[in-house]
């Protein structure tokens, strides 16, 4: 009764592991996917870096000619402001 018990015990786990077991070429087939997708991430990555510090730069010259314009707004806000005291004056 045991033995039996047994024999049906390793037949089971014989046919769970025989359904259950990866070959070692659907392994290299997985292993071969992974390092595509870290690749295709490591470049996305590298892209969307590159964007970033692109932005950046673009950002930093937008802030450069807003000082511009700023300061020359300045100057003739004073210059216009003079002329109107100038012309209080008279």
């Amino acid at each position: 009764m045991l033995s039996k018990k047994i024999q049906i015990a390793i037949i089971l786990t014989a046919i769970a592991g025989l359904g259950g077991c990866a070959t070692s070429s659907d392994i290299e087939d997985l292993r071969e996917e992974l390092r595509n997708d870290v690749t295709q991430a490591n470049e996305t990555a590298q892209s969307a870096s590159a964007n970033a510090d692109a932005a950046k730069k673009e950002a930093a010259e937008a802030k450069a000619i807003a000082k511009e314009a700023k300061v020359s707004a300045d100057e003739a806000n004073s210059k216009i402001d003079n002329m109107f005291k100038k012309s209080m004056y008279k």
